[in-house]
């Protein structure tokens, strides 16, 4: 702005000075002070004089020289060019040049005070000053109050930077944020103090600034009081208000009280009365107030209105499917308490079995439209019509994929249930999200299949969008036991592609994509033990059919700790007569194949395994310590898997196997006397038949919708049952020595040659159950229930709560198996999935009864387990 005074021909300079917006009073009061700056000469000059300015008629005059002063950090050339000013151009005074370079200035916010003076004036020439002030840059800022992780959040938010101009907005909108970031958590009463002061180790002159934060006490919820409420009692409205709640010392983060998370919760409690037929309920009045400077109460009354019931369902529009079968699948008969909730998931989305959009987009009608309408509402009944387009059926045109960067696209295709050319089914696009979820390799919870229709040709477009999750796991655990230290090194890629292994650019850094399995590991404790065993699985064997041939090979060592060798008395190299040991060597060759009958959810697996056992001086396995034996078996599997949801986390369907483990039976054709044949003879080839039986079933309990951005966390419930029979063809061979059921602890195996089934059962020590000779048992059942609430159900690391009961036994042979005669156990744990490392558990368990062999048996026992299927029956 050109500050000008048209009258005052005795004026010796004159100043061009920029403002802000001021008020009025702010306005008068500058004016005065630049009068009272302006030096004014009591002698006139002459009007013709070289240095006097007609300002009542503006004067062209050329810059000559500009000079700028009052910089600390900015370049002279820069505030040239951001003035807009140069030497040489010509102005008129006044004029808009003066007034728009004071502008510019100011509006690049880099300063506190922008001034142009005149220095002099030579005939047409003028010489010009910039004078400036920069505002304050900021050296540093710190925080005092806070803790280490709301500090870290609160950088997020205000986002400061070293460098970065100062002004009074800035800091006022900081303070803001710091005040809103408190108050969200619960912090109502804190305040912010921020103390500017110069940076002495500065050589501009930047500030540091601290904020000074007092948190004060959280506002928590002294109690919620519901008026008006006949029908439901207070305490289930409260229990509504999942994030209301009064505070209890002794629930973890309970009580705390947020304002939106009080708005929130509100709508919940019509939803409940909706449920129970009351259609009108509403909140008429609601308050909220302190009663203490860290306490507030809730007051809101209800008016709850009358009870409603359905009487009369007219269908309109259906040509497709008949009345009745509507009526059928809608489910909800003349009298029925009127509930929204439950018609709106007849209607449209039922989670737990078939609704009528479904029925319709199960049959192509993707365009299918349907609309409710209360029709008449006399007393306390509600006549409904239920209006429906059901248009026509939709063939699937196209179906993408994206977001797989990892996963090629043929793994991803071949999973995929809606084809082009089909109709469209939705229980076909559910049943492509349940396959690629269990493939482990993607985000369960971001799997979003985008239909897009094409009304004008009757077709539509499927694109599955999916999230590529860590799937590959490394194991690299030590650990002390018996007085060795034993340790393991193994590696599991899940999404390996062996047809790139020579190919140098899929190194990246594994060839990868093609969903195989390649799996390799060791573990040792030096001389006295050594394993080592690697495994390659194909899941679609020939890239057209889900056919899956898997190949593994493993060899043991244990040792008493002994060398090989020796130096006799003649200084030569001899084998050492002290050494004791057993040699394990095996593969096993199995090949799967998902049925299409009963339906597509059975598969069978066949496996052919061959293991051989090689003993010197060794007699902790075998009743011989010298000599070989052999293990010739056939595993056949049948199975039943309809898990829904994250494979770490199912939230519904079942998994039923059937399995039978067949040697042959070499004692009915060989001729031998068992009777007088020696230990060697006797196991020199493995004889045995083992059958179990195993169900999990998983029910979601709880429906809880999920907050934009967030997952849904329900309740689930796991209940499973295992039962395992270990027999014989010939009684004079006996049940083997090899593959007996042990029962109790963890579930985890260590050193275990003798091809024993270890079973969990928390609460008692490891073994503790295994017949009454403790030697290994040829029976066990046992039986699972689980509460599993999750805690995070990211794919980095998924995290999960649960409570257990749990019973089982372990017995000689059938005659002594009793269903109902078990061991008994209780507790908690939680599960934590990390993509490298796999599924640890930890768990207590408190046990209800005596063993046979652990007469002394704690009452509770903790337990750390790897792996979802270690231990399980």
């Amino acid at each position: 702005m050109l500050i000008s005074f048209n009258q005052l021909n005795h004026l010796r300079i004159f100043v061009f000075t920029g403002m802000r917006h001021y008020q009025t009073k702010q306005l008068c009061a500058l004016l005065l002070f630049v009068f009272a700056a302006i030096n004014i000469n009591a002698q006139p000059k002459q009007i013709g004089s070289s240095d006097s300015i007609d300002y009542a008629h503006p004067t062209e005059y050329t810059i000559a020289a500009i000079n700028v002063k009052g910089l600390r950090t900015l370049d002279n050339k820069v505030i040239k060019l951001m003035s807009g000013l140069y030497e040489g151009q010509k102005i008129r005074i006044p004029g808009d040049a003066i007034s728009d370079a004071i502008k510019k200035m100011w509006k690049t916010g880099f300063f506190d005070d922008v001034q142009i003076i005149r220095d002099k004036v030579i005939g047409n020439d003028i010489f010009l000053t910039i004078q400036l002030e920069e505002r304050p840059r900021l050296a540093s800022f710190v925080f005092k109050g806070l803790k280490k992780n709301e500090v870290d959040d609160i950088r997020e938010k205000i986002r400061f930077a070293r460098q970065k101009i100062v002004t009074e907005y800035l800091l006022a909108n900081a303070k803001s944020q710091i005040k809103e970031f408190l108050t969200d958590k619960g912090y109502y009463n804190a305040t912010v103090d921020i103390i500017s002061e110069v940076d002495e180790k500065s050589k501009n002159q930047d500030v540091k600034i601290t904020f000074k934060v007092n948190k004060g006490k959280k506002v928590r919820i002294k109690e919620v009081v519901f008026h008006g409420n006949k029908v439901v009692r207070s305490g289930k409205l409260r229990r509504k208000m999942k994030e209301t709640k009064s505070y209890k010392w002794y629930l973890f983060r309970g009580g705390k009280f947020l304002e939106d998370n009080y708005e929130d919760d509100k709508p919940k409690l019509t939803e409940k009365y909706l449920t129970l037929g009351y259609r009108d309920a509403r909140i008429v009045k609601d308050t909220f107030y302190f009663v203490s400077p860290d306490r507030v109460k809730i007051e809101i009354t209800m008016e709850e209105g009358s009870k409603y019931y359905f009487r009369n369902i007219t269908w309109f529009g259906n040509a497709k499917f008949r009345t009745g079968q509507l009526d059928t699948v809608l489910g909800i008969k003349k009298g029925d308490v009127y509930n929204q909730a439950t018609l709106d998931q007849k209607l449209y989305n039922n989670p737990s079995g078939l609704d009528v959009q479904g029925l319709y987009m199960d049959d192509g009608y993707l365009f299918f439209q349907i609309n409710p309408t209360e029709t008449n509402i006399e007393n306390d009944s509600i006549d409904m019509e239920i209006h429906m387009f059901e248009g026509k059926q939709a063939i699937i045109n196209k179906v993408t994929v994206v977001g797989n960067t990892k996963t090629n696209d043929h793994v991803i295709y071949r999973e995929i249930r809606s084809r082009p050319g089909q109709l469209f089914r939705r229980s076909d696009i559910m049943r492509t999200i349940r396959e690629l979820s269990q493939l482990g390799y993607f985000n369960p919870e971001t799997l979003v299949p985008t239909p897009k229709p094409n009304p004008q040709d009757g077709t539509v477009d499927i694109e599955y969008k999916v999230e590529e999750k860590p799937s590959d796991q490394l194991e690299l655990s030590g650990g002390w036991g018996a007085g060795q230290l034993v340790g393991t090194l193994g590696v599991s890629f899940n999404n390996f592609s062996a047809k790139n292994f020579f190919k140098k650019g899929s190194w990246q850094p594994l060839p990868s994509g093609d969903g195989q399995k390649l799996s390799v590991r060791a573990q040792s404790s030096g001389v006295y033990y050594q394993s080592y065993n690697a495994s390659f699985t194909e899941p679609w064997l020939g890239g057209k059919k889900p056919n899956s041939l898997s190949f593994s090979v493993f060899h043991n060592v244990q040792t008493n700790g002994q060398k090989k060798k020796v130096t006799d008395v003649e200084g030569n190299k001899v084998a050492n007569p002290l050494r004791a040991f057993i040699k394990i060597t095996g593969t096993s060759v199995g090949f799967g194949k998902r049925l299409k009958k009963p339906d597509d959810y059975f598969s069978i697996y066949a496996e052919q395994y061959f293991g051989h056992y090689n003993l010197h001086n060794y007699t902790s396995v075998f009743t011989f310590g010298n000599g070989v034996a052999n293990n010739i078996r056939t595993t056949l599997n049948l199975s039943r898997n309809s898990l829904l949801g994250n494979p770490i986390f199912p939230t519904g369907g079942s998994n039923i196997t059937l399995s039978a483990m067949l040697t042959p039976p070499y004692s009915l054709f060989n001729g031998r006397d068992y009777e007088t044949a020696t230990d060697q003879e006797r196991y020199k080839f493995l004889e045995y038949q083992k059958y179990k039986f195993t169900t999990q079933w998983y029910m979601q309990l709880t429906n809880k919708r999920a907050p934009e951005g967030k997952e849904a966390r329900n309740l689930v419930l796991r209940a499973s049952y295992g039962f395992g029979i270990l027999g014989q063809y010939n009684k004079k061979v006996g049940v083997s020595p090899f593959e007996r059921f042990y029962l109790g602890g963890s579930g985890l195996t260590g050193f275990a040659l003798d091809g024993r089934e270890i079973i969990a059962l928390r609460g008692y020590q490891d073994n503790s159950i295994a017949g009454s000779s403790g030697q290994g048992a040829a029976v066990i059942s046992k039986y699972t229930m689980e509460l599993r609430y999750p805690i995070s159900l990211n794919p980095q690391a998924t995290v999960f709560a649960l409570g257990f009961a749990e019973a089982g036994n372990a017995v000689d042979n059938l005659k002594q198996f009793q269903p109902f005669n078990v061991k008994r156990s209780a507790g908690a744990g939680v599960r934590i999935y990390l993509p490298m490392f796999g599924l640890l558990g930890f768990d207590y368990g408190w046990n209800f009864d005596k063993t046979p062999n652990n007469a002394q048996l704690y009452k509770g026992q903790f337990h750390f387990t790897i792996g979802a299927q270690i231990g399980e029956l």
